[in-house]
């Protein structure tokens, strides 16, 4: 068995283009040869097939996308037979919302509001259907040429229904640091609130260009995530209406039991702002941090140290694995690239 490439016969698919590759698979363009349908096909690199671990994650993802049937969710096809590892997936035409990002910086909020509904929408989905994606990220948000919007890459979603799996040991820490809950930084799975979080990371995004925290370096970040409440998004934008600023600081607050509940929640907000009532957060930022090293015993500062620094290392890990992705001339993102900057 050899490395598949375009041009090559994949059981029922003819791989015609190379889409994008990264550090762990690669994503082709391919026609289906008993329905005609061109589809996309995700085949993981060699040296991960017998990856028990990879396995069970690419296994996993395959099982939660056929589930899954919104309108703002890439839709997973099932093979007759596989002879290989691969996934299946509908060829959604258009571009990551990181690249749009990236080209244009700033949104204007109608846009962006347009945007982020269909995401919000899509995870309400998801957390009826027990699932989470705890991955969410601009480079996992598909944007069509009309603005309708794709969420893609289920590789870390948990089934709250299912066994829990688990990928390296990190299975519930692993994501993009950006846009990772504090609660994730802990180590903790994530439920729905988590999801909610990365979303008001990406709207506060997309209308100021900016991130709500920033630091050097990932551990930076991580420990940031913990310790810091968000930069208020007027500062940027003094024109910003309230409404839309609550929305988004009650999205992304550190102490999840302050966030929304669900997605549904959040949607709710996002299409009628008017109803929002805007907090007094002027005591927030100068409130004792989420996670205070200081108060703790100097053997649980150890303990967390520790744990600090291995998370860390892991996501460095992961993230340099990822990060030497070479992505093919096509508007098709691959979902496992690396964090930002590539």
């Amino acid at each position: 068995m050899r490395e598949v490439i375009a041009g090559d016969r994949l059981d029922q698919y003819e791989l015609t283009d190379l889409l994008a590759r990264s550090g762990m698979a690669s994503i082709f363009k391919a026609v289906d040869r008993k329905s005609g349908a061109t589809v996309a096909v995700k085949v993981p690199h060699m040296q991960y097939e017998s990856d028990i671990a990879f396995f069970q994650r690419f296994e996993r993802e395959e099982k939660i996308g056929q589930k899954l049937a919104h309108d703002n969710i890439v839709r997973f096809l099932a093979p007759e037979s596989k002879s290989r590892m691969y996934l299946v997936m509908e060829l959604a035409e258009g571009e990551s919302l990181r690249a749009l990002i990236g080209r244009r910086k700033r949104l204007p909020l109608p846009e962006a509001l347009a945007i982020i509904i269909q995401v919000v929408d899509a995870l309400r989905y998801l957390h009826e259907n027990g699932i989470v994606h705890r991955d969410l990220k601009p480079e996992n948000v598909l944007v069509t040429a009309d603005g309708h919007v794709k969420l893609i890459d289920f590789g870390i979603a948990m089934d709250e229904s299912a066994r829990r799996l688990t990928w390296v040991g990190l299975s519930s820490t692993i994501g993009t640091p950006d846009y990772m809950a504090p609660e994730q930084v802990r180590g903790r799975r994530g439920d729905a609130r988590t999801d909610v979080y990365s979303a008001g990371t990406m709207l506060y995004e997309m209308i100021t260009g900016e991130l709500p925290l920033t630091a050097g370096n990932v551990h930076a970040m991580m420990r940031a995530k913990l310790e810091q409440d968000p930069r208020p998004p007027h500062e940027l934008l003094p024109d910003l209406d309230p409404k839309i600023e609550e929305i988004i600081l009650r999205a992304i607050d550190r102490t999840p039991r302050e966030r929304y509940r669900s997605a549904a929640e959040m949607l709710v907000d996002l299409r009628d702002p008017s109803q929002v009532v805007v907090q007094d957060r002027s005591q927030r930022r100068e409130s004792r941090p989420l996670f205070a090293l200081a108060r703790l015993p100097r053997g649980a500062v150890s303990a967390v140290a520790l744990v600090t620094i291995f998370v860390a290392l892991g996501m460095l890990i992961w993230a340099t694995g990822r990060g030497h992705a070479r992505r093919a001339p096509h508007s098709w993102p691959e979902p496992t690239e690396a964090p930002r900057g590539h």
